[in-house]
């Protein structure tokens, strides 16, 4: 995995860094694990808007992802490892010894001929799926369960990982890749390594049109409004704004929206970092 950098022979070029793609071993998909992907513009069944910004875009196909990894005490070979247009990771698909075929998201270092394993008894080698109380502290991991059986829910982009602290009793403690600290039943699932294409985050689009193809509009700025269009538009010059808050009024950047009644705040041991996801 790496970026590299075009020459400036057009303006949409001159601050260009792209994937060179060196992982990848093939460019046609397993037939077999593709489904149709409409692509909704943003609307909903009434052809409302519902998000705003979505449409267009290039036409996709999706990729099924096996998350849960249930296929315990059956191995598999990795086949190749794949583009997914859906997902910011690399996929690889998997050949398992009863004939069956699979797509993962493939961890950092998962090479092609590789055997993989899922369940217990099984060591923690990359793209091997363990139970959490059977892994070794201080693990990397990835594709993470919330609830036993359910898939993986947690850190699934790329270059994305948490780390297994501690366990105890029947929960275990991961520090999550946002900073966050919370306990995790020690019966669910997770995948050794970290997510791959770790270099996702040094892209650099270059021009509005190639997010266009991935089939995000461009965004107007709550500043640049009037006032009927949004709580932050109006006024004369840049003497407008005010405390930044959402179209509907939801004020933004502090506000604290998670509910006290919250189930799951007592498995948390640790708020995430305040800078996180602050641009």
């Amino acid at each position: 995995m790496a970026i590299r950098k075009l020459k400036p022979n057009t303006p949409g070029q001159r601050f260009r860094a792209v994937n060179t793609f060196d992982e990848i071993t093939t460019d046609t998909p397993e037939k077999s694990l593709l489904e149709f992907h409409k692509i909704t513009g943003g609307r909903n069944n009434d052809g409302k808007m519902t998000m705003r910004y979505r449409g267009r875009g290039h036409k996709q196909m999706y990729r099924i992802i096996d998350f849960k990894r249930d296929k315990f005490g059956i191995p598999g070979v990795v086949s190749t490892i794949e583009y997914d247009p859906n997902r910011s990771g690399r996929i690889a698909l998997i050949n398992y010894a009863d004939g069956e075929k699979r797509y993962i998201l493939a961890p950092n270092g998962l090479k092609v001929g590789q055997k993989i394993n899922s369940g217990r008894g099984i060591s923690p080698d990359i793209g091997n799926a363990m139970h959490l109380e059977e892994m070794p502290l201080g693990t990397l991991i990835h594709n993470i369960e919330m609830r036993p059986g359910q898939g993986a829910k947690l850190v699934r982009s790329a270059g994305n990982y948490a780390q297994l602290t501690a366990k105890e009793g029947k929960y275990v403690t991961v520090k999550m890749p946002s900073g966050e600290t919370r306990m995790i039943l020690s019966v669910c699932l997770a995948t050794v390594g970290s997510v791959s294409n770790s270099d996702h985050a040094l892209e650099v689009a270059g021009k509005a049109g190639r997010n266009r193809w991935l089939g995000w509009k461009s965004r107007q700025r709550a500043v640049a409004m009037n006032p009927v269009d949004h709580p932050m538009g109006g006024g004369e010059g840049k003497a407008s704004g005010g405390h930044p808050r959402s179209r509907s009024g939801q004020k933004a950047k502090g506000l604290k929206t998670r509910s006290r009644k919250n189930r799951s705040n007592k498995l948390i041991i640790e708020r995430r970092s305040k800078g996180y996801g602050a641009k």
